[in-house]
């Protein structure tokens, strides 16, 4: 069962780069680099491991098609895929994580950019990226199991039978382990609300 659905412009892309690799690459990275870079970001809640990440998976991504046939990667879940060897790459650097040195000085420095638009009052942009700051710490802090199958699910937008095939689940269990981390999310953000209060 796949809930597959194929951007026209992907199938382009997946077409020029199943025709020649080496010249169309580059416009797969630009295609992906944005999505793969805040899927990691999402999961370690740091932009450098999150830039760490997006690079790495590309150059598996690269030597993974340079070995396939033309016709495999002209018929690829090219966008499952790459989100495959992201997490992949995600979990090989957890599993060999050792005591993370984070300088006092980078607090916050990730957010200077984030007041760029012209339209909106200071004050409800700082309160908007404070609010997604918050957010994006409660989904950090989530079991890993219910981080990706939320963030996979509501925020990179896979269905249900893109996610059983990317992380090798049933679909009943991958929507369990949305929905739990759903729930954990919405008692996070209630403790933060009383603690406002």
């Amino acid at each position: 069962m796949s809930d597959r659905h194929v951007d026209p412009q992907i199938a382009d892309l997946q077409a020029a780069l199943a025709a020649d690799l080496d010249s169309c690459f580059e416009r797969l990275v630009l295609t992906f680099q944005d999505r793969l870079y805040a899927f990691a970001l999402r999961l370690t809640h740091s932009p450098q491991d999150a830039e760490e990440i997006a690079q790495d998976a590309f150059v598996r991504a690269y030597r993974a098609l340079a070995g396939y046939a033309p016709e495999r990667v002209a018929t690829l879940a090219l966008r499952p895929w790459l989100y495959q060897i992201a997490l992949n790459v995600f979990r090989n650097r957890v599993r060999g994580r050792q005591l993370k040195l984070v300088p006092l000085d980078d607090v916050g420095e990730d957010r200077e950019g984030e007041l760029a638009d012209d339209h909106e009052l200071p004050d409800v942009a700082l309160e908007r990226s404070e609010r997604e700051h918050e957010l994006s710490a409660l989904v950090a802090a989530l079991p890993e199991r219910y981080r990706i199958a939320v963030v996979l699910r509501h925020v990179e937008g896979f269905g249900y039978g893109e996610l059983a095939e990317l992380l090798s689940q049933p679909v009943g269990t991958i929507k369990a382990n949305v929905h739990r981390g759903t729930r954990l999310l919405r008692v996070a953000l209630e403790q933060q609300m009383h603690e406002v209060d």
